[in-house]
Parts: structure tokens; sequence; C-alpha cells
């Protein structure tokens, strides 16, 4: 037992110079390129995690705008519809006015034509009364000789 244990010591002496230069081997490789190494990857890690979500934030900013542009499209939209109704409505009710008036002016102009045709017909009616009076002394007059009355041929008598 002895012996092995002598051969196990001097093995292991015999190792040392390897174990150490194994140790030193990893921490030269763990500090000239594992840590910078490392570090370029959560860097690139980091941009690009970051750039996504600089881009979601920009996507998502964005699809903001557009809801807020098309909100404010529509409320345009119906401020115009508004306006235009309100227009309309205006015309008509400003057409409905000149209507009424003018048929006021219609029924005006109408019941003075009336009035004046009813003025001319009585007139008329006068006037041929007068005709149709003296007409009747003429044709009596003819037929019947003079009828004045008070003349020595006439009903006088």
């Amino acid at each position: 037992m002895g012996e092995i244990l002598n051969q196990l010591t001097q093995l292991f002496v015999q190792t040392i110079p390897t174990v150490i230069l194994v140790f030193v081997l990893m921490v030269t490789l763990d500090r000239l390129l594992f840590r910078p190494l490392i570090a370029v990857l959560k860097q690139r890690q980091d941009a690009s995690t970051g750039a996504l979500e600089r881009a979601r934030q920009a996507a998502a900013a964005a699809e903001a705008k557009a809801r807020e542009y098309e909100a404010a499209f529509q409320a345009a939209r119906q401020e115009v519809y508004r306006q235009r109704e309100a227009a309309r409505r205006e015309v008509l009710a400003e057409r409905e006015t000149i209507l009424k008036q003018t048929r006021d002016e219609a029924e005006a102009l109408v019941k003075s034509a009336q009035a004046t045709l009813k003025a001319e017909t009585e007139a008329a009616k006068q006037q041929l009364q007068a005709t149709v009076s003296g007409l009747a002394l003429e044709v009596t007059a003819a037929v019947l000789g003079d009828v004045t009355p008070g003349s020595p041929g006439g009903l006088g008598r």
C-alpha cells in the first residue's frame, strides 16, 4: 500500500504543472475571450431587444395616431353633414317663406282682379241696362211711332 501511495503522490506531483497550466489557460480564455464575447453578445441582445421594443412602441404610437386621425376625420365628416343639413333646412325654410309670400301676393292679385272684374261687371250691367232702356224706347218708337209720354200721338192720350 505504501507503494501505491508513493505512485499516487508521484502522479499527483507530475499533474500539478498540467493543472496549473489548465487553470491559467482557463483564466486567460475567460478574461481575453469569453468575457468580451459575452459582453458583445449581451450588447447585441440588448440592441436587438431594444430595437424590437422601439419598433413595437412605434407601431403602437402609429396605430394610436391612426385611430386619432380616423376619429378626427369622422368628427369632421359629421360636422360637414351637420352644416350641410343646417344649410338645407335654412334653404327650405327660405323657400317656404318665399312660396308663402308669392301665394299671398297671388291671392291678393286674384282678389283685386275679382273685385275689378266685379266692378266692371256691375258697370257693364248698368251701362247695358241704360242701353237696353234706350233701345227699348227706340224699338218701341220705331214700331209704334212716337211713344214718349206727353207726345200728341203717343201713349199719353
